[in-house]
């Protein structure tokens, strides 16, 4: 099954986490809590993409604390499910497309990504695409899953996903122009920190 499908059925599902109760908000914080946000350095000057924003539950945490937030998400479904969500913020703007096949008209001084990576297959073109649009002196954050599975298993289908490593992620920054400037773990979670 494909990820447009996966997302878009999840909505229908009614599986939105924005709405988890606080004990399964404080688990899904495992992979992106206090110390992923306080790694991002938001203040109110700063424009922020996030990739695959979801239905908005970190985006609701950052677009406080920043000038404008954009999040893209490949999911009609979810897009739509993430402007129900964030209504209330007047600074966030939504895209539903790929992320690597977006021609961004603006750039930005942090983009961050929690658990999104493991649907690229090709980790290389995501980076490179990252530091095309990241301003100098700009942060990009990134959570990855600890688990190396190659399928999210739903019971009723699987998804192919492509899990990482800080290793290699690392070893593809050093490509760009951007340099690792910290890497920290969390219960379920590597968090890898990035500065142009």
């Amino acid at each position: 099954m494909d990820v447009i499908t996966h997302y878009d059925m999840l909505i229908d599902e009614n599986n939105d986490p924005f709405y988890d109760p606080p004990a399964l908000q404080s688990y899904m914080e495992l992979w992106d809590g206090p110390k992923f946000l306080h790694s991002l350095e938001l203040d109110k000057t700063k424009d922020v993409l996030e990739i695959g924003i979801g239905t908005g539950r970190i985006a609701a945490k950052a677009a406080p604390y920043c000038k404008n937030l954009v999040g893209i998400d490949i999911s009609p479904k979810t897009i739509e499910k993430a402007k129900e969500n964030l209504k209330s913020f007047s600074n966030i703007s939504f895209i539903c497309n790929d992320f690597t096949k977006h021609i961004f008209s603006n750039t930005f001084d942090v983009i961050y990504s929690t658990l999104t990576m493991m649907h690229f297959e090709n980790k290389l073109q995501v980076i490179l695409k990252v530091e095309s649009i990241l301003n100098d002196a700009g942060i990009f954050c990134l959570s990855i899953d600890k688990n190396q599975s190659e399928f999210i298993d739903m019971g009723n289908r699987r998804i192919k996903i492509y899990p990482d490593t800080p290793d290699n992620i690392v070893s593809l920054v050093n490509k760009t122009a951007m340099k690792t400037e910290n890497i920290f773990e969390t219960e379920n979670a590597y968090i890898i920190v990035c500065r142009k």
